[in-house]
């Protein structure tokens, strides 16, 4: 017995697009070279091993400067901006979407291999857009600001 009804050949189904919201990729909180000066006599008291109690103690209020309520400051790198937040329940005050995003760089001069920060410089049509001063782990910072970039804004060709 054969059936004389043939299944209709199925329709292709478009992959629903669902809008993405905004997640967290990576944050950061600035290094205590934010403050250059307090960090090279920090170091160089911690390096001196019988005033390193002093340096600590010269340190410590410029680490906990980044929860103060009114101070804290963090880097934050989402799936569709980078922005520098501040306060304890965290409002941008800069931000750059990453479609705008060209490159990101190290600032030579501010590489700082004691506390391993640097000041890391995001760039737009040529120009600094913004200044991430004090970044820990910058190489991966920068290259965590790039590769997102190319994951969220792939129509944008990096420098």
């Amino acid at each position: 017995m054969s059936s004389t009804t043939e299944a209709a050949p199925q329709a292709a189904i478009a992959p629903a697009t669902l809008p993405v919201s905004e997640s967290i990729i990576r944050e950061v909180w600035p290094s205590v070279t934010t403050i250059p000066s307090a960090a090279a006599l920090g170091k160089t008291l911690i390096r001196s091993i019988i005033l390193a109690p002093l340096g600590w103690m010269l340190l410590l209020p410029i680490y906990f400067m980044k929860i103060l309520p009114f101070i804290a400051r963090r880097y934050t790198l989402t799936n569709r901006r980078l922005m520098i937040q501040r306060g304890l329940k965290p409002k941008p005050s800069h931000e750059v979407a990453l479609s705008e995003i060209d490159d990101a760089q190290i600032v030579e001069s501010t590489i700082d291999t004691f506390y391993r920060s640097a000041t890391l410089s995001i760039l737009s049509n040529g120009k600094v857009v913004l200044q991430l001063p004090g970044v820990p782990d910058p190489e991966s910072f920068r290259h965590s600001v790039l590769d997102a970039r190319t994951a969220w804004a792939p129509y944008k060709n990096g420098a």
